[in-house]
């Protein structure tokens, strides 16, 4: 039996996985809401993609790290759509320096975002979720939070604290049908990694059991089956999709 169709919002979904979450999501009736923070045009466009093949989908504007602008987010998202059923957690940045360089801002705004934006976001939909007594929560998280990375004690801090944020809310709201899970992609081919030297690039492939890089469309199916039904018995996990990077 198919899912009903829901509303989900995306945060970062103007590009990488969060493109490839929403798109998928719209082919199988769900309404999209791309969120964005600078790449409008990238955001429209995916909107438009969604669009032409039949689905339902809006951009809608919005810095995670920014409370009152993840506010007017949701707002216009139900307003447009409907409350929303599905949340993923996508919108991240990185910073990366050692520890001995790193700035103090470097350090607060990778947090601002990734895990402070998930707070937000999350505290501001589960209201409506727990009224309608269903929900679907997706973290995007990283390998990094996993097993950690030179350069980067920002990014995986960050990412680590959103594994114990996915955990603790799991246990909350697992009883009003709320589910909360968290993807840790490893190193996948977006934009952020496009800008990689190829000798660094060759360094980290060393690191891949499976020797590449991943695509968006290699995790968008696995965040989106957590967003589904038959995923109902699942919460609280960590689940990794890094050609065995943290093995």
């Amino acid at each position: 039996m198919p899912d009903a169709e829901r509303t989900a919002l995306i945060t970062g979904a103007s590009r990488g996985i969060g493109r490839a979450c929403a798109i998928r999501l719209a082919s199988l009736g769900h309404r999209v809401a791309v969120n964005y923070n600078t790449h409008q045009e990238d955001a429209d466009e995916v909107v438009e993609t969604i669009r032409r093949a039949g689905g339902t989908a809006i951009a809608v504007g919005g810095n995670v790290a920014d409370r009152s602008a993840v506010e007017k987010m949701i707002a216009a998202t139900e307003e447009a759509l409907g409350p929303i059923e599905i949340l993923i957690n996508n919108a991240g940045i990185i910073s990366d320096s050692l520890l001995m360089r790193m700035k103090d801002d470097d350090f607060d705004r990778v947090m601002d975002t990734n895990l402070k934006g998930t707070y937000y976001c999350t505290r501001l939909t589960v209201p409506g979720m727990i009224k309608q007594r269903w929900g679907r929560i997706v973290n995007v998280s990283s390998v990094v939070g996993i097993r950690g990375n030179a350069g980067q004690t920002n990014y995986s801090a960050s990412k680590a604290a959103v594994h114990g944020f996915t955990k603790s809310l799991a246990k909350e709201v697992a009883g009003r049908n709320i589910t909360v899970n968290a993807v840790a992609p490893g190193y996948i081919r977006t934009a952020t990694t496009d800008v990689l030297s190829e000798k660094v690039k060759d360094t980290v492939r060393s690191w891949i059991p499976m020797a590449r890089f991943g695509e968006p469309e290699e995790v968008a199916p696995l965040i989106v089956f957590l967003c589904s039904e038959e995923a109902r018995y699942m919460t609280g996990d960590v689940l990794r999709v890094d050609g065995g990077m943290a093995i």
